[in-house]
């Protein structure tokens, strides 16, 4: 099953005069039947790590003021308890306002990490805002919020987009992001099925624009008029030589960029990273791959390799003429920057399978066949989707479209063959 699209609503009760929201699993009903559930906390999630813009984005500056700040400040004049969510209490700011409650993740790692320790926390339902929203809008945040009436969840969507972090989750929605935090699940897609969902229709994505990577900022400053573009790109540590315009952090000489393929299961992962490579290899770049697999068995008992490990070697190597293989115990898993920086030095582009929340760039492949009604990325966090749906994104590539996928890529990431002119 395909994603639904924004218009077509699983349910509904038929009504001329009747003003709807859509909802998962439930009958929409004329929202002023009832008065909304009341929601008194506003909680601005920013236990986020940055990673693709490349330093602290709650501290990039509009109007003189923090994205922090200026957030705290929008949601203080619309709830009285506001609260501030983060990976750690050390990662709170020394100085902020007066009266905002500190709350660590209670799963470090995701939004819904995030969201888990504030509904613990406050024990009512909350108002959860992204931290990087540039403009926050106080009448989308009143539709929301009238939204959430005998619903467990209350989010706008937009251009087929949900907006997760712009949204009402009621205490209902606890234990299940427990249970799938702890079976590994960190994607709020992964909530929406199992709790009560109304979806509140905008004509747009504009009171929800947020800033992920230099090139959004830049478009940022350029929505409020704030500041000389030319001042900004470089003030956000640098736009890559091999890329005009593109936004992209510059990298370090000698570092690869990293790209991660992410999907549901069985949406053609490896099938698009086995045509990706091709594609990436005949533009002369040098490609290496990593794929993320919960335990490694490269090795087989009787081997003398394996004989080896089994005498207690902490380390091994297995050389041929063509081939050589490296295994080294570990207490712990390998980061993705551990495996790249130690294996992949010299490389151009490294292209992993998995990895989702470490790769600084990601693209999602979904196919409509493969049995699922939703993406496994957030809005906005994909640099691509590869898919034969009706989904809406800015740099959309069809199942077969592997040779305009890796131009994109090429040219978004900043690619630059060995030899070729800087």
């Amino acid at each position: 099953m395909g994603i639904v699209p924004a218009g077509c609503a699983k349910s509904s009760v038929a009504s001329g005069r009747a003003r709807r929201y859509e909802l998962d699993s439930n009958l929409a009903m004329d929202p002023r039947s009832t008065a909304p559930d009341p929601v008194r906390v506003g909680v601005l999630l920013a236990g986020g790590e940055s990673r693709r813009m490349g330093r602290d984005k709650r501290e990039l500056r509009l109007g003189g003021e923090t994205l922090l700040r200026r957030n705290l400040a929008f949601l203080s004049g619309l709830f009285p308890v506001v609260g501030l969510s983060v990976r750690d209490a050390a990662q709170a700011p020394d100085d902020l306002p007066e009266g905002v409650v500190v709350v660590p993740d209670e799963t470090p790692g995701s939004p819904m990490g995030g969201l888990a320790g504030v509904l613990a926390h406050f024990g009512q339902p909350v108002f959860a805002l992204a931290a990087d929203l540039i403009a926050p809008d106080q009448e989308a945040v009143t539709r929301v919020l009238g939204a959430y009436r005998d619903v467990d969840v209350s989010l706008p969507v937009a251009a087929d987009h949900l907006e997760p972090l712009h949204a009402v989750y009621g205490q209902e929605c606890l234990p299940h992001m427990r249970r799938l935090l702890a079976a590994g699940a960190h994607s709020l897609l992964d909530l929406f099925p199992l709790v009560r969902v109304a979806r509140v229709p905008f004509a747009d994505l504009t009171p929800f624009f947020n800033v992920n990577t230099p090139a959004d900022w830049l478009e940022a400053r350029r929505r409020v008029g704030d500041g000389d573009p030319a001042y900004v790109a470089a003030g956000v540590a640098g736009v890559s030589a091999g890329a005009p315009g593109s936004g992209r952090v510059a990298r370090e000489r000698g570092q690869p960029a990293v790209l991660a393929v992410v999907g549901r299961p069985d949406n053609g992962k490896t099938t698009l990273i086995e045509r990706l490579i091709p594609e990436l290899t005949a533009r002369g770049l040098r490609v290496g791959a990593v794929k993320r697999v919960a335990k490694l068995e490269i090795d087989y008992p009787g081997k003398d390799s394996w004989r080896h490990a089994q005498a207690g070697a902490d380390a091994y190597a297995v050389g041929s003429p063509g081939q050589v293989a490296f295994v080294e115990r570990q207490t712990g898993e390998a980061t993705l920057e551990d495996i790249v920086s130690r294996y992949f030095d010299g490389f151009d582009v490294v292209v992993c399978e998995g990895y989702r929340r470490e790769a600084p760039d990601v693209v999602e492949i979904f196919r409509s066949g493969a049995g699922y009604e939703s993406m496994v990325c957030e809005p906005g966090e994909p640099i691509a989707l590869v898919t034969d749906a009706d989904l809406a994104h800015p740099h959309r590539f069809g199942l077969d479209d592997t040779g305009a996928l890796a131009s994109f890529l090429v040219e978004r990431l900043g690619l630059t063959p060995p030899g070729a002119p800087t």
